[in-house]
């Protein structure tokens, strides 16, 4: 069987959407996935051409001002040379978040990484997770604490430092690791049955 490729296309400000890009990669690697953690921001042509050979991408970037970060942009831009040739057709796309805000937008990060995906006739994975603390039941220890279904959103404290990324959305971000990894493990044996 074929051990699939993720790789991970990011962007991290000051580091707390680092340490969520560690915990999707880990929990990718845990599901037996083959990981590649590239950081947007200092892209070779040699990581561009591991995308291009990548089951799956996800996408992170922190959330800035409602959007993904400048330099994510500035990436997604950049792929309109694999949209024209049709590069990442029928590869899987998923993302991660952070803000320091419990809402701070996010919706609308994941929703730009849906969308460039989908312009790239990319697959879409969400979350798949029903949404934590929301009864007298839960608690901000739930996974998927925030609530998000197109993706795994963070909040983290604009005041504190990458140590401070809450326990609940690394595990959360770990889960979305996990996740991309098996469905693209499953559209693998698919397309090795068709």
């Amino acid at each position: 069987m074929t051990t699939p490729v993720v790789s991970l296309a990011y962007h991290s400000g000051f580091g707390h959407t680092a340490v969520l890009a560690e915990a999707v990669r880990a929990g990718a690697a845990g599901a037996g996935a083959e990981v590649h953690v590239i950081k947007v921001d200092e892209i070779t042509e040699e990581q561009w051409e591991i995308l291009d050979r990548s089951d799956a991408i996800v996408f992170g970037s922190p959330t800035y001002m409602g959007t993904a970060s400048g330099a994510f942009h500035v990436f997604a831009e950049a792929t309109s040379k694999r949209w024209a040739a049709q590069a990442w057709q029928d590869k899987l796309a998923a993302g991660f978040t952070n803000s320091g805000s419990k809402s701070g937008d996010k919706l609308h990060t994941l929703q730009f990484f849906q969308i460039l995906a989908a312009q790239l006739g990319m697959h879409w994975v969400n979350l798949g997770l029903m949404p934590g603390w929301n009864s007298t039941t839960g608690s901000e220890h739930d996974l998927n604490r925030l609530g998000f279904f197109a993706g795994a959103a963070a909040q983290s404290n604009a005041d504190e430092g990458p140590e401070a990324v809450h326990k609940a959305d690394i595990a959360t971000a770990e889960h979305l690791g996990r996740r991309v990894a098996q469905t693209a493990r499953t559209f693998l044996r698919g397309r090795a049955a068709a």
